[in-house]
């Protein structure tokens, strides 16, 4: 298991390595510094299933987002990200598999912070991305 544990973050993929994304830097942008955040890459068959428990879809998702608790001084919560799905559509976006990551972690935390689809996700998630 490759696991990257720095602060306020984990981040743990049970097969292969991590992808090199800046997980912490994003993190603490969009979160903030007190938020408490674990990232998991699994495989199709897991994310089907935890689609399938908490939201009630039968697809497999590219990420998924789940607020956990309030914490003293902050929040924390949890994304988890498919990779086999992610690497059949990054293409379609025009980005590398490396960028395409970068945005659906952005987008699942924006998700965490409360925001909904819509044209002002979309801003963020444009501002976030230029950073990187």
């Amino acid at each position: 298991m490759a696991t990257l544990e720095e602060k306020n973050l984990t981040v743990s993929r049970q097969n292969g390595s991590l992808p090199r994304v800046p997980f912490l830097d994003i993190k603490e942008r969009v979160l903030g510094k007190g938020y408490d955040l674990s990232i998991s890459f699994v495989d199709e068959k897991q994310a089907k299933a935890l689609n399938k428990k908490f939201r009630k879809k039968s697809y497999v998702p590219n990420t998924l987002s789940f607020s956990l608790c309030n914490i003293p001084g902050g929040r924390s919560g949890e994304i988890v990200m498919c990779l086999p799905a992610i690497r059949k559509e990054y293409k379609k976006f025009g980005m590398t598999l490396n960028k395409y990551i970068i945005y659906l972690s952005l987008h699942s935390m924006l998700h965490l912070k409360g925001m909904q689809h819509g044209s002002t996700m979309d801003a963020s998630e444009a501002k976030y991305l230029s950073w990187y």
